[in-house]
């Protein structure tokens, strides 16, 4: 019997996309695996973000040719709320969004509508609410569950997006700049609970020109630089001082500590 073929979670061959006037991917080609762990880094402005709005698709690639594609788990049409059950995507963007009078319980349920809280003519089941307060349990944050979302501090309210995130049990969670705006403290609180979730069979992949928010559980390194793949490869052979530099154009010392790396200068 012949073996299927595994589909992978994304796949982009030659993409490229434009932000107004400015060329901000130039043909991309990459492909992440369902279950892999990555962490996709580069400096601001490198086209990082775009990827993300890629796939959510908040913006369109440029139609290169006939093998110019983005595919999500083998399909390269996608109802958005479907998508949106299937990835569970957390971005600064989205956490301006969500700073409203609601509720923690509140915007963790509307996770199964794919909207920003929750409204009448949407009906809410016990089933849902039960799921909602065991993955705030699992998160650390159910006493977060009745605080209003403009009540809470950065990290409080970026852990409740992933909460929010994770009510459908997406295929993976899809991080844009995860510590942005986080305190020291509410970062390490914040990569702890990713760390957890990788353990647990999670798949992160995670964006970031920060080297500091690559939990240990990610080992699969992609850089870019200009809108290209600047390199592609293990954290053991692209998280080096060599690389780095060359990557954000500027000498650096790394420093590595219980399976993180820091940047020194």
């Amino acid at each position: 019997m012949q073996r299927k073929k595994k589909v992978p979670l994304l796949e982009f061959s030659n993409v490229s996309a434009q932000r107004g006037t400015t060329t901000a991917l130039n043909d991309i080609t990459l492909s992440v695996d369902l279950g892999e762990n990555a962490a996709i880094i580069g400096p601001n402005g490198s086209g990082k973000s775009t990827l993300i709005k890629l796939i959510t698709r908040e913006c369109y690639p440029i139609q290169n040719s006939s093998e110019s594609f983005i595919k999500i788990l083998g399909e390269t049409v996608w109802d958005v709320s479907r998508l949106r059950s299937m990835l569970g995507i957390v971005s600064p963007d989205l956490q301006e969004i969500c700073n409203r009078r609601i509720s923690g319980r509140d915007m963790v349920v509307s996770g199964f509508f794919s909207s920003i809280g929750l409204f009448p003519y949407q009906y809410v089941t016990e089933d849902m609410i039960d799921q909602a307060n065991s993955i705030l349990d699992l998160l650390n944050i159910s006493h977060l569950a009745d605080r209003s979302m403009t009540d809470m501090s950065a990290g409080q309210a970026r852990a409740m997006l992933i909460a929010r995130a994770l009510v459908h049990d997406p295929q993976a969670l899809i991080l844009d700049e995860p510590t942005s705006s986080l305190d020291p403290s509410a970062t390490r609180k914040f990569l702890k609970s990713l760390s957890e979730l990788a353990k647990a069979g999670k798949s992160i992949i995670m964006v970031t020109h920060h080297i500091h928010d690559i939990i240990p559980e990610i080992d699969r390194i992609i850089m870019i630089k200009n809108g290209r793949v600047f390199a592609d490869g293990s954290k053991k052979e692209l998280i080096k001082e060599s690389v780095l530099s060359e990557l954000f154009s500027t000498p650096v010392e790394i420093q590595k500590k219980d399976g993180f790396y820091y940047l020194l200068r």
